[in-house]
């Protein structure tokens, strides 16, 4: 009785054996979302390294015309020292590191955010009203990172604006729904205001409604307050105005 030998394998059945497909798309799928995060970090970088340079750029012209004034070189410093900090979480990306979290006065920091924007609201002849209440005004967080959010917010409601706007910010303490006390924090503008079909996508990485936006720093702002527990949100109003809105948890 003549028995059949089994046919030997063709390379390209082995090699089809050894090859799954599966595993292959999953591998892809990571490495393309590892790309993706890159992409979207590197971006969110690149975005608040330029607007610390924009707010450097303002104060060394002022230093340039005014001579030495050693509160100016101190605000240089301290955001050189920001943007050292922002280069910091990019090479740290491949193993991140926690936030370390310190005692921050909101008040304080605003104001310093403020006084980094005060040429351009001068500028615009926009009127600046602060309506600080919130005491104790004290949160849990990276003063960096809040700064940044803080910045994000001012930039974007000065462009909003023409001249003789109204910029309103403002904070006060308030009760979460299960008795927990917030810190919210209120930027509000008199600009051009956000259409409807607009206000649920303001917060989408790269949306952007400026001809020359990136689309992130609103993406950028929110992703800093989730990670501080709170939340942001806005109201707006076509050709009125917009007001957006931080809360933090308050620290006890």
């Amino acid at each position: 009785m003549s028995t059949e030998r089994p046919s030997k394998k063709s390379d390209a059945e082995e090699s089809s054996a050894k090859w799954n497909p599966v595993m292959v798309s999953e591998q892809n799928l990571r490495r393309l979302d590892r790309l993706a995060s890159l992409g979207l970090l590197s971006a969110g970088m690149a975005h608040e390294i330029k607007n610390g340079l924009t707010a450097i750029q303002t104060f060394i012209e002022l230093l340039l015309q005014k001579g030495e004034d050693r509160e100016l070189a101190t605000v240089v410093g301290r955001e050189l020292k920001r943007i050292d900090s922002l280069a910091s979480q990019m090479l740290r990306f491949a193993a991140p590191g926690k936030n370390e979290f310190t005692t921050v006065r909101v008040h304080e920091l605003l104001d310093y955010s403020l006084r980094l924007v005060e040429h351009q609201i001068s500028g615009k002849l926009v009127s600046l009203k602060r309506d600080f209440k919130a005491a104790p005004d004290t949160v849990r967080g990276d003063e960096f990172q809040l700064q940044q959010a803080f910045m994000n917010l001012l930039f974007n409601a000065i462009e909003a604006m023409g001249t003789n706007g109204a910029l309103t910010v403002a904070t006060e303490i308030s009760k979460s729904a299960r008795g927990e006390r917030q810190l919210q924090i209120q930027i509000k503008d008199t600009g051009v205001g956000i259409s409807p079909e607009n206000l649920g996508r303001l917060f989408e990485p790269f949306f952007t409604t400026k001809k020359n936006g990136t689309g992130l720093g609103l993406a950028i702002s929110q992703r800093i307050v989730n990670e501080h527990g709170g939340n942001i949100s806005s109201k707006s109003e076509t050709n009125k105005g917009s007001t957006f809105s931080i809360l933090l948890p308050a620290a006890q």
